[in-house]
């Protein structure tokens, strides 16, 4: 009877065998996965990636090589873990550590066990790696910058995380990937298509040559070089000149909007990012929370847009039909409603039409505009909207749609804003004059403030600002060759403009002229309020200047933001007008600006109490007294 019952299990088992080879073989239709076959080892060939210039042919990122040791978990035999760990310089605990992270990836799967190995550590492991079965060495290539300048602009590669391998099939654990600036906004592009090669193994895991022939092999496709429109000489002398400085400047080509310098300081050497330490060198920049050297300030920066925001309003005015050039409106050292002053003044001469009203910056005139914009309607979120639909046509309170891998929308507010914070109908024009003079509610980073700029050089339309220039083989983008167009008339431009160059002529910029250079621009002088223990403090203000240059058929479009730079034409303008003058004449007469602006840091103020929240304006501090210097 057992005979029978053993003899019987061993029948039933063969026919099970039988049958599922029967199925497989004959009626399972699902199509062969090669990449799914455990007789077939997959080894990838990496692509070059593509190279980065500048807009003027200067190489600014190139590859290095790189050896990375990869493992199969599943073919890990035992092996000496004290000798290996000392090859590689790591720990035990790094061994486990990394094995069981790429077990759990997958045991059949090859993994990045040691990336980005010196040459020196490949040389050493090459003559030992036969002892040490489920590892090999796979080649790539890294980014080698061939400058210290633009971190925030070129950007880095790092490995690709999990989330990435499941949102983008391409990509394998230990891949690289763009993580920063032109890396990731142009990945697609700089990538290339990896290639592949399919090793047959035998019954002992052995590889025993090429599947098929290597009939299944794809050779990689290199990554596309790209130009950008970033001037690499522009770019390092604005860091220089932001050496010991907090801020950003941004630099435009009001023509096509190609950005021409994109300035983040504090910034660091982009070489940092390559690397074994890369992870190390990224967390220290990473847990920088007082300069915080990842944070794009040109792009990332909210701040409010001080005096230079009036040049809108002014424009808007004359759109509305609320003012005209000739207009006056007196000052005495402020704004006053009803007894009380709601906005302070610097002292000049009063009463002021436009064009002093521009050139020196009377908080009292944009006042009266302002409030004659929001008053021209019955209903006040009427009047709102009317303005902020004007503002928002310069590219205000919004991302922009540009090519750039960070940026933030800013802030432009409209009726709905302020209905939702007063209540319908229960504020007007008053509550609200700090947008008048670039305060309260109104945000903009410095790049939606050199757009601002370049529209009004070009009277009335500006291009996407956009960091692409060429891309070998391939048309950009044509959004970013199409002119957007403001809602005010091109006739409405020419005054305002003329107001900017008096900025320079007599006004509050006078003394940063630049021999043999018409500069149109404007001050500003941004309060520095922070909540710090839930009390408001005031810190030093903060520096803001925007400019274009030549008058007419700019060539050049700058905003510099300067955090703690006092007033305006202190730090931003001096340094905006040694940008107008390098970019347009190719070096410095106004060596005195020059070496004023070298000499002198900001680091004294920065060491002072910062921390706290940005202090938001409310019903409560709107009406308060704004008493600024231009």
């Amino acid at each position: 009877m057992r005979k029978l019952l053993l003899f019987s299990v061993v029948i039933l088992v063969g026919l099970s065998f039988i049958g599922r080879l029967f199925y497989l073989q004959v009626y399972n239709t699902s199509e062969y996965n090669i990449y799914e076959d455990n007789a077939i080892r997959k080894v990838y060939d990496y692509p070059k990636r593509g190279y980065v210039y500048d807009r003027n042919g200067t190489l600014l990122v190139a590859n290095q090589p790189s050896y990375d040791l990869m493992l199969i978990p599943r073919e890990v035999k035992p092996l000496d873990t004290a000798e290996f760990c000392q090859i590689l310089n790591i720990t035990k605990e790094d061994f486990t550590r990394i094995y069981k992270k790429a077990y759990t990836y997958s045991p059949r799967l090859p993994s990045v066990f040691i990336p980005q190995l010196s040459k020196e550590d490949y040389a050493t492991l090459q003559e030992k790696l036969r002892k040490y079965e489920g590892f090999y060495i796979q080649k790539r290539s890294l980014r080698s910058y061939q400058t210290t300048i633009g971190a925030n602009v070129l950007g880095d590669i790092g490995e690709v995380n999990d989330a990435i391998i499941k949102r983008n099939p391409y990509y394998n654990m230990g891949d690289l990937i763009g993580k920063q600036g032109i890396e990731l906004s142009y990945e697609d592009i700089l990538k290339g298509k990896k290639g592949i090669k399919f090793i047959q193994k035998d019954r002992f895991n052995r590889d025993i040559g090429p599947y098929k022939n290597a009939v299944y092999d794809t050779l990689p496709e290199p990554g596309k070089d790209i130009t950008i429109t970033i001037d690499a000489t522009l770019q390092q002398y604005g860091e220089l000149l932001m050496k010991h400085k907090r801020g950003g400047i941004i630099a435009i080509e009001p023509a096509t909007g190609q950005i021409l310098a994109m300035v983040s300081s504090p910034s660091y050497n982009p070489n940092l990012l390559v690397g074994r330490d890369r992870s190390k060198n990224f967390n220290q920049l990473y847990r920088d929370s007082i300069a915080k050297p990842l944070f794009d300030r040109g792009l990332q920066a909210q701040y409010a847009p001080g005096s230079p925001f009036k040049v809108i309003n002014a424009l808007i005015g004359l759109q509305e039909n609320v003012v005209t050039t000739n207009e006056s409106f007196g000052c005495r050292l402020g704004y006053y409603y009803n007894g009380r002053r709601l906005t302070g003044c610097h002292s000049h001469s009063s009463p002021v039409s436009m064009n002093a009203g521009i050139a020196e910056s009377c908080n009292a005139y944009f006042v009266n505009v302002y409030r004659r914009i929001i008053d021209k309607y019955r209903d006040p979120a009427k009047g709102m909207n009317v303005w902020s639909d004007h503002a928002k046509s310069f590219g205000l309170g919004e991302f922009l749609n540009n090519d750039l891998s960070v940026g933030r929308p800013g802030r432009i507010p409209d009726g709905d804003f302020y209905n939702r914070g007063y209540g319908e109908n229960r504020w007007g024009s008053t509550y609200v004059v700090s947008n008048a003079i670039g305060q309260g509610e109104v945000e903009a980073t410095p790049i939606q403030l050199a757009n601002m700029a370049a529209a009004i050089g070009n009277r009335g339309y500006y291009f996407t600002p956009h960091i692409i220039k060429n891309i070998e083989g391939e048309i950009i983008d044509p959004k970013f060759t199409t002119p957007n167009y403001t809602t005010i008339e091109k006739q409405h431009f020419e005054p305002v403009v003329q107001g900017m160059f008096d900025v320079y002529n007599k006004g509050t910029a006078q003394s940063l002229k630049v021999p043999g250079i018409e500069i149109c621009g404007k001050t500003g002088t941004a309060e520095n309020f922070v909540k710090i223990d839930d009390i408001k403090t005031q810190l030093t203000d903060h520096s803001i200047f925007v400019a274009f240059a030549p008058k007419d058929n700019p060539t050049i479009a700058i905003a510099v933001f300067v955090e703690n730079g006092y007033w305006g034409s202190r730090f931003a303008g001096r340094i905006a007008s040694l940008m107008i003058e390098k970019y347009i004449k190719g070096e410095i007469t106004r060596t005195d600006m020059e070496r004023w602006i070298l000499t002198h840091s900001l680091e004294d103020e920065y060491k002072k109490p910062q921390s706290g929240q940005p202090f938001k304006i409310n019903r409560e501090t709107t009406l308060k007294v704004i008493d600024l210097k231009q």
